[in-house]
């Protein structure tokens, strides 16, 4: 395995821990804790999402990086397509109607779930696929 490859798999590993650890246990406990109001909740949620795709931007970068830098063998280069499309679509077309949603809700509209929301954890639930699928295609080269 050279250079490259050991860092798009390293990189691919960090990123879905932080997917799971965030989006599959952080942000679904958060509500149940005691004393968290939506409002409080959906306040933590927007900081910790924020934070969470801003390092997700850089590991995406690294990943481009690597994965053109070691011209790496279809399967690499798909899982990273994928993955790098994925946080795409979240960035630009479904986190704007979330964030939209959530300004409504702090300012104390009562609103039905929402279907983006759906479409955001049906897209981490893809990302993490791609991401699983890059670290170890990217350790087998």
């Amino acid at each position: 395995m050279d250079a490259a490859s050991a860092v798009t798999a390293a990189v691919a590993f960090v990123w879905l821990g932080m997917v799971l650890a965030i989006s599959f246990l952080e942000a679904p406990l958060k509500f149940r804790a005691p004393g968290v109001t939506l409002s409080l909740g959906l306040g933590i949620g927007r900081l910790v999402f924020r934070a969470l795709n801003r390092v997700e931007m850089l590991l995406a970068v690294a990943v481009a990086v690597t994965v053109v830098a070691d011209d790496a063998p279809a399967a690499v280069t798909v899982a990273g397509a994928v993955t790098l499309t994925v946080l795409a679509v979240q960035l630009l077309l479904v986190r704007p109607g979330l964030n939209r949603r959530s300004d409504r809700v702090l300012a104390g509209e009562d609103l039905p779930r929402s279907r983006a929301h759906l479409v955001y954890i049906a897209a981490e639930v893809i990302k993490v696929v791609a991401l699983s699928i890059l670290g170890i295609r990217a350790l087998m080269t």
